[in-house]
């Protein structure tokens, strides 16, 4: 069965809008945890936007599960993964000006700063994942950088328009995983995922995670946060493929 990480983000967004102690992403980490997460993703920005360092500390303390950091390759912010020893630690790109994620982080252009942030948190016994776009090109530089996953972005898939073009990026997700998979890299997915969405992703043959945020976060105000991570969790059961058939 794929894995269901749960990312937190915004549920520190909300208590950063008015700078107040709730809510607290460390108390929604052990609801999301009860509700059958698998785990628990957050992304210390460089801007501290949302997360706040003190979450990730005690987040490392709390999370039963696995913690994957998700984190830019700026020193200051590799240094603190290197203190704090996540679980995972996933190398995003990062701009001030965007709201969120944009795209996958280019792996070949950005070698020079990703070959040592990689190097430094694999030393210290993380395990490394690189969010990049589904294209093989990226998937052989993430493996020579030293990588031992791969999420790629599903934020094209999830904002196509129309039949023929969710069906062309679902096959770039599908060519992708399967030539991660025979490099031996793990395949993880993420960005832009709901409740509808992610029926088609969980049968991409070779993926093993999906990480989710604002899908979930966003049903948890209206059904509470341990429902809303059981529901995603039935929608991606539900469509799982029995693959002893």
């Amino acid at each position: 069965m794929i894995l269901l990480g749960v990312n937190i983000d915004h549920v520190a967004t909300l208590r950063q809008a008015r700078r107040a102690k709730e809510p607290d992403p460390v108390a929604a980490a052990v609801l999301a945890e009860l509700g059958g997460a698998d785990g628990i993703t957050v992304h210390l920005r460089e801007d501290r936007r949302h997360i706040q360092d003190r979450d990730v500390y005690l987040l490392r303390e709390t999370v039963a599960t696995r913690l994957n950091l998700e984190l830019a390759a700026y020193d200051e912010i590799v240094a603190i993964a290197l203190k704090v020893k996540p679980d995972e630690a996933t190398l995003v790109p990062e701009k001030r000006q965007e709201l969120t994620t944009e795209g996958g982080l280019d792996v070949i252009g950005t070698e020079a700063q990703t070959r040592p942030a990689v190097e430094k948190l694999k030393a210290a016994g993380i395990h490394v994942s690189l969010f990049i776009d589904p294209d093989p090109a990226q998937v052989d530089q993430a493996m020579d950088l030293g990588a031992d996953a791969v999420e790629f972005q599903t934020a094209s898939y999830s904002e196509a328009v129309g039949a023929d073009a969710v069906a062309a990026e679902l096959a770039k997700l599908r060519t992708a995983a399967a030539h991660a998979v025979g490099l031996g890299l793990h395949v993880h997915l993420g960005h832009g995922l709901n409740y509808t969405n992610v029926k088609p992703v969980v049968r991409i043959p070779g993926v093993e995670e999906l990480n989710i945020g604002h899908a979930i976060v966003s049903r948890a105000v209206f059904v509470g946060l341990e429902r809303a991570v059981r529901e995603m969790k039935q929608a991606m059961q539900e469509h799982y493929p029995d693959r002893r058939k």
